[in-house]
């Protein structure tokens, strides 16, 4: 795909996909829908990578929306998503409930870190959220902003939002579509770490490297499918698949490899994919 509205990069098995609309605050369109799901769907099926980092160009991380598109929502009489019939489906297949725009983050084997660069408005809020980890600038704007524009809540935000940081402070968000700054954030719980905007980028770096170094690949696969599946399960159900793993996944070379390191008091060197 000849891409237009993002960057890949991939070094020392973390990839990175930047959105490229620098000129319009990375603002969400069909295109960049289109190829933020490409993007995904190739680094998933990259043996190589461990770790994807989505962050933005310039001075934004994603605005929501572009207002080009919210006026031809209008001209149109109606919802237009402006993508092809045919998506990429990174994620999907692992659960039906995870089979769906966004919610298709869970269906991914490998984690995924938001680096907050600047403003998440909108849909861009929803992307940040749908991460498995947030780091973000101190100073910066967020804002669910679908109730100024008479939308209802996008993307199963009204879903996500409570489990991340409660009912009570969800609510609060949603229903006022209020500004909020990357320091209440953070006091929410809903960001990890505050970063200076010079170290972003490199911090959220290592904190990937030290994920893909000290956990093997099959840890991190199955603890975040167990994660979002555990979301629509009983803590029994969980139980039982949780001991299940633990009987398989004692036969890989990697857990010997993890065994030997710790006696050893030394860095593993992971084999598996």
């Amino acid at each position: 795909m000849q891409l237009k509205t993002i960057l890949m990069d991939v070094e020392d098995n973390i990839a990175t996909i930047t959105l490229n609309r620098p000129h319009r605050m990375n603002a969400w369109t069909g295109r960049m829908h289109t190829e933020y799901r490409w993007a995904l769907e190739t680094f998933e099926q990259q043996d190589d990578v461990r770790v994807i980092i989505v962050t933005g160009n310039g001075k934004g991380f994603c605005v929501g929306a572009d207002t080009k598109a919210l006026e031809g929502h209008i001209e149109k009489g109606g919802y237009d998503p402006g993508t092809p019939d045919s998506l990429a489906e990174p994620g999907f297949g692992v659960l039906e409930a995870f089979d769906a725009n966004f919610a298709y983050h869970f269906g991914l084997t490998k984690p995924v870190i938001a680096a907050i660069n600047g403003p998440a408005a909108g849909i861009g809020l929803v992307l940040a959220c749908f991460a498995d980890i947030r780091f973000a600038v101190p100073g910066v704007k967020l804002t669910t902003a679908h109730g100024k524009l008479n939308l209802p809540a996008e993307f199963g935000l009204s879903w996500l939002l409570p489990r991340l940081i409660g009912l009570t402070r969800a609510n609060d968000l949603l229903l006022t579509s209020r500004t909020f700054f990357t320091e209440e954030a953070y006091q929410l719980g809903l960001i990890n770490r505050l970063v200076e905007s010079d170290k972003l980028l490199a911090e959220a770096t290592e904190y990937a490297k030290m994920m893909k170094n000290s956990v093997s690949p099959a840890s991190l696969r199955e603890t975040k499918r167990q994660i979002y599946t555990d979301l629509h399960r009983s803590v029994a159900e969980s139980v039982i698949e949780s001991e299940s793993l633990v009987n398989s996944m004692m036969r890989q070379p990697d857990y010997i490899e993890g065994v030997n390191a710790l006696l050893e008091r030394r860095n593993p060197t992971w084999k598996g994919k």
